[in-house]
């Protein structure tokens, strides 16, 4: 039995007014997502733990079933991995957002979704101004780059942008943990805000922004580090289970990358994979058919509901839901080999309402050849509440996943 994980970063949401109260997923057009809901088995998965933050390198990681008390580090060292930055044993890894400011609101986390090469003309920029022996940028995806703190202390709280869209940022800048790991993290904590002061200066009047605003145009007038840790220490799927052989992931998003090469899974790039609204979805799912050809396990990441939710936007973040089922799985299913699993869900709610991730249990169903159906018709987050499989936690999901139907 070969394994197909289909992770729709964001989708889940929550009951919305215009909508006569249905969520997005209830009130959409899904015949592909309720297929397999309606000849699988479905279920709800708590997919962050009691005391961490619902971002998406806790939730992706721990549907793969991965301890957060054991492998967490932040999302730094993850994206790290995925653009081929070898880390030593005291680099403080961060995700380093180009963000926009609007006097003292953070306007938006991407800056209207900064593109890489934009990203890497002012990364080479702020190199050239701020690099030491112990600082260094580095140009991730889009507005999401890496900032390495040679000796730094992880123990910082920093807050993710996508959190606080139109709130003051002075009042959520880097500052030492209250946590008792927390002494000694000052330094550290001095070092982030300073760097955010400078960039400020460095970008207000760079040439890129200045063409940007001429064309109306968010600036990316500012640097956010956040998500700091160390190298992590995982074991790859195919320690943990002698069914995977060999495995992929496919995914436009360095995070999602990283977890996948500390899983042991060999990263496919997809020429018109975006990582928003606009991303290739036919080019995805071939990618997927292909890749299943050969390998035992394949992990497709698809982030557009996600970005459409931070946007606030429930139109685009509907367009998301219906490409989705329409350009994506519909394909899949068209081509099913004889022996597949497939199992489908969210990492985490982003409600639409609330602009960022929320920590709620997402739905998710398993469907694979033999499987004995619940009687759950339709995908959404209120009827695979009555699915089999009830609700999962830790690694109850992917022990299922695998091991029960191979």
């Amino acid at each position: 039995m070969k394994h197909l994980i289909i992770l729709a970063d964001g989708m889940a949401d929550w009951p919305v007014e215009q909508l006569g109260g249905k969520t997005l997923l209830q009130y959409a057009d899904t015949p592909h997502f309720d297929f397999l809901a309606r000849n699988g088995r479905c279920g709800m998965l708590r997919t962050v733990p009691d005391g961490f933050h619902p971002g998406s390198e806790v939730a992706n990681s721990s549907i793969l079933g991965y301890d957060q008390r054991l492998v967490y580090e932040g999302r730094g060292p993850l994206e790290a991995a995925s653009i081929g930055v070898d880390l030593a044993d005291d680099d403080l890894a961060m995700r380093c957002n180009f963000v926009c400011l609007e006097g003292e609101r953070l306007k938006n986390h991407s800056c209207g979704h900064l593109t890489t090469e934009e990203s890497d003309v002012l990364i080479r920029h702020l190199n050239a101004h701020l690099a030491t022996d112990r600082i260094h940028f580095y140009t991730g995806v889009q507005y999401r780059n890496l900032l390495v703190i040679k000796g730094g202390n992880k123990h910082v709280d920093c807050t993710p942008p996508h959190d606080i869209p139109l709130q003051p940022w002075c009042e959520r800048t880097p500052r030492p943990s209250l946590s008792l790991n927390g002494e000694g993290a000052e330094e550290t904590a001095r070092l982030l805000n300073d760097l955010i002061l400078r960039s400020q200066e460095l970008l207000r009047d760079h040439p890129l922004n200045k063409e940007r605003m001429a064309r109306g145009m968010d600036p990316a007038n500012s640097i956010w580090p956040w998500g700091g840790g160390y190298r992590p220490r995982m074991k790859t799927l195919m320690e943990r289970f002698p069914q995977i052989h060999s495995g992929a992931v496919i995914t436009a998003v360095d995070l999602i990358r990283g977890i996948g090469r500390y899983a042991g899974l060999r990263v496919i790039n997809v020429p018109g994979a975006t990582g928003l609204w606009d991303t290739d979805y036919e080019a995805k799912a071939q990618a997927a058919i292909d890749a299943l050809r050969t390998d035992d396990f394949v992990y497709l990441h698809v982030e557009a509901c996600d970005e459409a939710g931070h946007d606030g936007n429930l139109e685009l973040k509907l367009r998301c839901i219906d490409a989705l089922d329409k350009r994506l799985v519909g394909p899949i299913l068209r081509t099913l080999p004889p022996a597949l699993s497939i199992a489908l869900l969210p990492d985490h709610p982003t409600p639409v309402a609330h602009r960022t991730h929320t920590a709620e249990p997402v739905p998710f169903c398993i469907y694979y050849p033999g499987i004995e159906p619940d009687q759950v018709q339709t995908f959404d987050e209120q009827a695979c509440q009555r699915g089999a499989y009830g609700l999962l936690q830790g690694d109850e999901f992917i022990n299922q996943f695998i091991m029960h139907n191979s």
